[in-house]
């Protein structure tokens, strides 16, 4: 998505926010090795709370991994999800990527 972060906010996307099932000083070590322009914010939820409510738990406990999330893509204006990219496959980034979500504004 940082690839992208210029032109979506060009395209008038205010603020790039990534949420993992992690705590905060992994969110805090991912965005200081990834995200050097500081173009996002960094949303840690260690519970699982916010995965819980939208639906996008992922149960990888056959793996050692506990509860996850789905990954997707949204675009939210005033509350409200506009545009949602599920990925269908755990592990690939084809639909819910930054250029897809480019591409849908």
């Amino acid at each position: 998505i940082f690839l992208n972060a210029y032109a979506l906010k060009d395209k008038g996307v205010d603020t790039i926010a990534v949420v993992s099932v992690n705590d905060a000083f992994v969110m805090s070590a991912w965005k200081r090795d990834t995200d050097q322009r500081d173009e996002a914010i960094f949303l840690a939820d260690g519970n699982a709370d916010f995965t819980k409510a939208i639906g996008m738990e992922l149960d990888a406990s056959g793996n050692g991994l506990g509860i996850r999330s789905k990954r997707y893509s949204m675009l939210v204006e005033d509350g409200t999800v506009k545009i949602f990219n599920l990925e269908p496959a755990p592990g690939k980034v084809e639909v819910s990527g930054g250029d897809t979500l480019l591409s849908q504004l």
